[in-house]
């Protein structure tokens, strides 16, 4: 064989050729091992500064696809391949691929902003994108809320990263509004008086913030009186539904007439989300 090889016609470029191509080779090899373990380590210390795993799950895989292709640009050229025309080629090649893909590289760009800078989490009933529900899951390219009649929506990234984001459960609690209407001949001072014990003896509404009711307007009909209150944001509906429930029945006992409110306002007592956690 050594015979045969030395028989061979090579000339000193060709030596050299078939060493840079066999050094190409083993700084492939090596270099595929060593990204591996560059992005495995950055993936580990992303996980122990408590970064979301789907997150640094994504950044292991974007630092290894861009070792990898400068392992292949210094590979290539090693073997003596010009590498101009190839990163001018990846360029293209990107570009063409980032325009073909621009929805899904955007819900990506806003997956990864929603992840980072969490203005929700996993648990929080939220309103985005013209969807309320309650977030079962983030993931880099959607969103997924079960909204109050259990019925699932996967929301792009994008819409929800490009609208308002209403979160009901970030501060823990929630405010609502009721509006009452009472007739000229009951007495104010008493009907507010009431309405201030009804609050107090709910253990639900809380202290602070402090409950009020205000003369929000005269009408033909009556007096309007609006009522707000805080509680916590799991106890929302069931303190204002229990609250109409008291101050009805307290009026009645009391002869307090209650008119009933123009339409228009039958629906803005205080909106609550029909789901809370």
């Amino acid at each position: 064989m050594h015979d045969l090889l030395a028989r061979l016609p090579l000339s000193e470029a060709t030596i050299a050729t078939l060493i840079n191509i066999g050094l190409a080779l083993l700084m492939l090899l090596i270099g595929l091992w060593l990204a591996a373990r560059v992005a495995n380590i950055a993936q580990r210390a992303m996980q122990r500064a408590n970064v979301d795993m789907t997150l640094s799950g994504f950044l292991r895989n974007l630092i290894y696809g861009v070792l990898i292709a400068m392992l292949i640009v210094m590979a290539l050229q090693q073997a003596g391949v010009p590498s101009a025309p190839l990163v001018a080629a990846l360029g293209a090649g990107g570009l063409a691929i980032g325009l073909a893909l621009q929805g899904s590289l955007s819900n990506l760009a806003w997956g990864v902003l929603l992840i980072v800078f969490r203005p929700f989490r996993v648990g929080d009933y939220i309103q985005a994108g013209g969807v309320e529900g309650t977030v079962e899951a983030v993931s880099l390219m959607h969103t997924m809320l079960t909204m109050p009649d259990n019925r699932e929506a996967v929301v792009p990234n994008a819409k929800i990263g490009s609208d308002a984001i209403i979160n009901f459960n970030r501060r823990g609690t929630r405010r609502f509004e009721l509006k009452l209407r009472i007739g000229y001949k009951d007495d104010i001072g008493k009907t507010m008086d009431l309405i201030r014990s009804q609050f107090a003896a709910d253990p639900r509404i809380l202290k602070d913030p402090a409950p009020g009711v205000w003369t929000e307007g005269l009408s033909d009909a009556g007096v309007m009186l609006v009522l707000r209150a805080y509680t916590n944001s799991g106890d929302g509906w069931g303190a204002q539904t229990d609250l109409l429930r008291a101050l009805k029945e307290r009026f009645e006992a009391e002869g307090i007439s209650l008119s009933p409110p123009p339409p228009s306002m039958v629906l803005q007592q205080g909106r609550l989300p029909e789901q809370t956690t």
